[in-house]
């Protein structure tokens, strides 16, 4: 007897109704942060290139905070390192709900997004690599265009009006939490400076009791509030980049539900805690950190130098062939199927899409080539210019689309029977179909009604007078 077929699996098909709730939840959020994420970077660089640039300067560079615990910042500094720890608390609680109720808690489901997410950091790598090298350039900022920026990708969909389907929009939303880890490690390994072991001994201490309240589901924001800030001070002073402390405490939520609970801890903090990153620390991260001096010189320098041409190509090539190819390979490897509604240019564009890397991108080329203003200057216009670039590129792509985008996603909308759960959920279920029944029936009824009232209408319209 003939072994069964192994089973097929489609790529980019239909969310389950769970995460496709939680999903236009957290997009919605992303959405509205990414607008004004994009309406800082704008100000920071109106403000950067006015005769007030002055006063663009002096606050960035004012110095805040107690010099005793090592934390007399400038506010610049406060935004990378503090408000961004809140947005890697963000993402490590995505992060952590992706690998246990997520599309990442199915290894075989997980493969397809993370070797793409893996290939659209190695290609921009090796990208920016190979500019810098055969240009004679600084190979240091070889980790700049790795990054994709989830908020200001939204922003864009957001701005053109592109109704993606939520396969996509998941998709998307899962590469860029891959990506952040990623980034993450980057950041802790590639640019960490010379440690304190005693702070860090501090920290891991304050990490293991905010692990160890959770595990004894201790409740009260004024417990872990404090504690959090402790952490992160003593992480910031251990020479250890302080965002990971943020990702540190958002991967040790518990982000799977129980019995009887409608949302996890980790979720519930999440809805909490994602307005004040998306809406608040990200924007300001932005308004302190794009705020480059752009000039006709700048612009040529952006396409000239290797470094910040580098940083152009990874994100606009490099992105693009890293993240559609090690899709395609994938999916060819592990036998996915494509969703039949979709096509492989929708992926491409959505590869493209993924070329803005802005936040992330900006963070680590401040950290890249901390000590030298010039080419730090120069490194966040390429990244602003090969995010704009690769932004305009995706535009052009989904709107080929858009058609099929927006038909695709009424679909998924559609609720006829106004129960609030959109019917390609409901297919399954015979009370659906028989309230669907009863919706036919009484349109039916109402049109035979008009229409033996239009029939009498014309009836008596036609007799003699």
């Amino acid at each position: 007897m003939a072994a069964p077929a192994p089973e097929r699996r489609t790529f980019l098909g239909r969310l389950s109704l769970p995460e496709r709730n939680y999903l236009a939840d957290a997009l919605r959020t992303e959405t509205v942060g990414g607008v004004l994420l994009l309406a800082a970077a704008i100000v920071a660089l109106i403000w950067a290139n006015t005769p007030f640039s002055s006063s663009y300067t002096a606050v960035s560079d004012f110095h805040i905070g107690p010099a005793a615990l090592g934390l007399n910042l400038s506010v610049e500094h406060w935004a990378a390192d503090g408000l961004l720890a809140v947005f890697f608390f963000v993402a490590g609680i995505e992060l952590k709900r992706e690998l246990v109720a997520g599309e990442l808690r199915d290894r075989r489901t997980a493969a397809l997004p993370v070797i793409a997410a893996v290939c659209g950091m190695a290609m921009p790598a090796m990208v920016y690599f190979l500019v810098a090298a055969v240009g004679g350039g600084s190979t240091d900022g070889w980790a700049v265009p790795t990054a994709t920026d989830i908020a200001f990708a939204l922003a864009v969909l957001a701005v053109i009006g592109t109704s993606l389907p939520s396969a996509l929009r998941a998709f998307l939303l899962t590469l860029a939490v891959v990506d952040d880890l990623f980034a993450i490690l980057i950041i802790a390994v590639f640019f960490t400076d010379d440690l304190n072991f005693g702070a860090l001994g501090g920290a891991f201490a304050g990490l293991a009791l905010f692990w160890l309240l959770l595990r004894k589901e201790v409740h009260g924001w004024y417990i872990y509030v404090p504690l959090a800030l402790v952490v992160w001070g003593l992480m910031y002073n251990s020479g250890v980049h302080a965002t990971i402390a943020g990702i540190a405490m958002g991967l040790m939520l518990r982000c799977n539900r129980r019995e009887g609970e409608q949302h996890s801890p980790g979720e519930h903090i999440e809805h909490l805690v994602r307005p004040l990153s998306a809406g608040l620390a990200v924007p300001l991260f932005a308004l302190f950190s794009a705020g480059v001096t752009i000039g006709g010189d700048a612009l040529g320098q952006v396409f000239t130098r290797p470094e910040t041409l580098g940083v152009v190509l990874g994100l606009v090539v490099g992105k693009t062939i890293g993240i559609f190819g090690g899709t395609w390979l994938a999916a060819r490897f592990t036998k996915a199927e494509l969703n039949p509604d979709l096509a492989w240019p929708d992926v491409l564009a959505l590869a493209s899409l993924a070329g803005i890397g802005f936040t992330v991108s900006l963070l680590i080329g401040e950290l890249a080539f901390e000590g030298n203003a010039t080419l730090t200057n120069e490194i966040k216009a390429s990244v602003l210019m090969g995010s704009l670039i690769a932004a305009v590129l995706a535009c052009l792509l989904l709107k080929l689309r858009d058609r099929t985008y927006r038909a695709l996603f009424a679909e998924e909308e559609r609720d006829e029977d106004l129960d609030g759960i959109p019917d390609v959920y409901e297919q399954d279920n015979p009370e659906y179909h028989l309230r669907m029944a009863a919706i036919y029936e009484a349109k039916a009824a109402e049109h035979r009604r008009r229409a033996q009232v239009a029939g009498a209408s014309r009836d008596g319209g036609d007799s003699p007078a």
